[in-house]
This record gives structure tokens, sequence and C-alpha cells, in this order.
């Protein structure tokens, strides 16, 4: 069945409005006519003004200026420009995102804006030296992932390494890994998929731009009591760039100007207790893995692990190891 012109006419001009209007670029009756003329149309100003009724009737927010910039603009949209920005933003930060991906994604994120906002957002994307990811499967894995999730069911995949030719290869000589998929997280500019392992019976993360053959299989979900009292904020809090290690209440000894380091790391929920010569103490909870003590390194002099002792061993050899090198 054809579809009318009357109800093709008011789709463009909604599409009219949308590409080609803003607070500052407004159209009259008599433009929006000469742009329907570019898709075989012709309508009298009254037409203008009844099918703009209809599209304010459906929702559109279609606001009309006076004086010198006369004419009819689109006002309050789904994504605002700063909005846009920040998403353009989180897509060329993302490593998990390939460059041809993050091209394709910014593309359909300008269209959501106006085509002089949209100038303004492609003003703002820098074709970026960022590390990107090589693995255009990373969308197919959280297909599979949601799915997954979704269903109740286990998924399997094989998990891959570089190698020395710069090549992404499966470990263990290409074994399955068979899991219950339990969340999606993002940290460090990474995706990572959480979830319950059986054979080691516990809770792991895997790089999702490593998974590689990732399918859903028929096996209902395990691990249900591990995640009842999971805390995703709490487990990126203490795991450092999501390496795994043992859990330990870790007190650091602080001075007071890195106070703003240690309220971004762990939160400001964390009890601080003054201490003299103008630092303060904190107890934290840490997986103690050499990303941990590469953390506490890079703060240098004005951090020190006062306990446990256990701890403080521990970091010493990992200080002696990288001294031996040198």
């Amino acid at each position: 069945m054809a579809v009318s012109q009357v109800k093709l006419r008011i789709l463009y001009i909604m599409k009219i409005l949308l590409e080609k209007t803003d607070e500052k670029h407004t159209m009259s009756a008599s433009d929006i006519d000469k742009e329907l003329r570019r898709y075989g149309m012709s309508i009298d100003r009254k037409t203008v003004y009844n099918d703009i009724e209809t599209l304010k009737a459906f929702g559109m927010d279609i606001l009309q200026a006076r004086g010198a910039n006369s004419g009819y603009y689109i006002g309050r949209r789904d994504f605002e420009l700063p909005e846009l920005k920040l998403l353009v933003d989180a897509v060329q930060a993302s490593k998990f995102i390939s460059r041809r991906k993050s091209e394709e994604l910014i593309g359909k994120l300008e269209g959501l804006a106006g085509e002089h906002d949209a100038r303004k957002l492609q003003r703002n994307v820098f074709i970026y030296n960022r590390p990107k990811t090589g693995n255009e499967t990373v969308y197919y894995n959280v297909d599979q992932i949601h799915t997954a999730i979704m269903e109740n069911r286990q998924i399997q995949y094989q998990y891959a390494e570089w190698t020395m030719q710069k090549e992404l290869k499966p470990r263990k000589k290409g074994d399955v890994y068979t899991v219950s998929p339990w969340s999606l997280t993002w940290d460090d500019a990474n995706y990572y998929l959480i979830a319950y392992d059986e054979d080691a019976d516990c809770i792991k993360h895997y790089r999702v731009d490593k998974m590689q053959q990732a399918c859903v299989i028929r096996k209902e979900r395990i691990g249900k009591e591990r995640f009842q009292d999971f805390d995703l904020v709490e487990f990126s809090k203490k795991t450092f760039s999501m390496y795994g290690g043992h859990d330990e209440e870790v007190t650091l000894q602080c001075d007071q100007d890195i106070i703003g380091v240690i309220l971004d790391r762990f939160g400001t929920d964390v009890m601080i207790v003054p201490a003299e010569d103008k630092q303060f103490r904190v107890r934290i909870l840490a997986a103690v893995s050499p990303q941990f003590f590469g953390w506490v390194t890079g703060i240098g002099s004005k951090l020190c692990i006062a306990g446990p002792e256990c701890v403080r061993r521990e970091y010493k050899e990992y200080l002696k190891d990288i001294l031996e090198k040198y």
C-alpha cells in the first residue's frame, strides 16, 4: 500500500527541523517549503503551519522565534550538546572499542544533534593515538554475554593473549573456558566480564576484548549465592587495574596533601584518622597484587603501607626484585 503524501510530508518536515534548526538557526515556512522541494513536494504556508501544529501535538518541542531571526526551530532534544560531547569522549577513551567502530559510533552520535551542533562535535573529535583494540568481535561478545545473563545460561569462549608478533592468540593452547556470567563492568577504559568459575569455585573477571569464539550454552548459570552480597562498586575499589590478588585490610599512612588521591580511589566513605606531622591514616580493603604495589610506588614517599606486617614484607620483596634489575 502506497504511503500517503500527507504522511510523508509531515515526516519530512520533522526530519528537516531536527537536522537543520536550533535556537540560533531557524526556518520560516518559506524555508521549509524550499527544503521540501528537494523531496519532490511543495506546499503553501498554511499547510506548513498545520503540519507543525500536528508535530507539536505529537510531542515535538517546536518553538517559534520572533524578530530578525524569526522562524521555527527545535527546542528540547533527547540529548543536549554537552551530553553528546561526554558520550563522544567516552567512545574515544574506550580501549575496547576499535578505531573503525569508534568512528561509526561517533558518526551516529552526531546524527542525534542538528547539523550545526554536529559540526561542533566534529571540531571536538581528535582522531586519537590512544590504544584501541583490533578485536572487532567485542560487540558480538557483549551481545552473547547479555543474552546469557537474560536467559540464565553459561557461556564458553577461548581467552587470548598478546604474542611477540603483536597477535592475539588463544591461551593454554586454545582451551575452552566455561563460566557463569553475572555482570559486565567498565574499568580503566576496558570492558570486563564478572563471572563465577565453577572449577576454581570463585568469582573471576575477564577482558571482553580478549574473548574469542564466545557462545551461549544450554547449561544454567550457577554461583548465584556468591553474588547475593556482591558489591560491584566495592569490588572495583579494591581491585587495581582489575588484577586479582589476595584480599587484605591494609592501613596506609599518607601526607595530607594527597587526601584527594585517596578519596578519588576509595570513595568518601573511608575513615580518615589524623596523624602527626600533617599526615593521616586510612584503612582500606585491597586486593594485594603487583598492580596495587605499583599504585603505591607511583605515589612515592607521600604514602606508606603501615600494616599489616605481611603486606609490608611483600611490598619490600616487590621493591627488592625491581632494584636488583638496576
